[in-house]
C-alpha cells in the first residue's frame, strides 16, 4: 500500500504564504505524477496544480502566478508553496499520486486526507 502524509496547512492572512508538504511512503517503485487539489465548501474538488515526472506543470488558472509546484523525486515529497493568498483559496486541499507499485503491475491513484488553508482577515 502507499500513505500520504500531509503537512503544512493554517490560517493565514490575505496576501500571505503557506507552504503544503506531502510526503509518500509504501510499496512504490516509481510516481508519475504528484498534485494537489482543493475542495472548498459547496464546490466539486478541483485541480490546483500537478506534476508530472518529467518535471512537466499544470497549474490552474487561478492560481497562475501565485502557486509554485515542486516535488524532491529522492524523498517522494510534493510541495506546494502558496503566495499571494487570497481568501478565494480557502479550501481543503488534498495530496494525491499516480504510482506503480512492486510486485503489482499497473499505476495507482492514491489521496492524502487533506489539509485545511483558510485565508482571512
Amino acid at each position: 500500500q502507499v500513505q500520504l502524509e500531509e503537512s503544512g496547512g493554517g490560517l493565514v492572512r490575505p496576501g500571505g504564504s503557506l507552504r503544503l508538504s506531502c510526503a509518500a511512503s509504501g510499496s512504490i517503485v516509481t510516481i508519475y505524477t504528484m498534485g494537489w487539489y482543493r475542495q472548498a465548501p459547496g464546490k466539486q474538488r478541483e485541480l490546483v496544480a500537478e506534476i508530472i515526472v518529467d518535471g512537466s506543470t499544470n497549474y490552474a488558472d487561478s492560481v497562475k502566478g501565485r502557486f509554485t509546484i515542486s516535488r524532491d523525486n529522492a524523498k517522494n515529497t510534493v510541495y506546494l508553496q502558496m503566495n499571494s493568498l487570497k481568501p478565494e483559496d480557502t479550501a481543503v486541499y488534498y495530496c494525491t499520486v499516480v504510482v506503480s507499485r512492486t510486485a503489482v503491475p499497473g499505476k495507482y491513484n492514491y489521496w492524502g486526507q487533506g489539509t485545511q488553508v483558510s485565508v482571512s482577515s
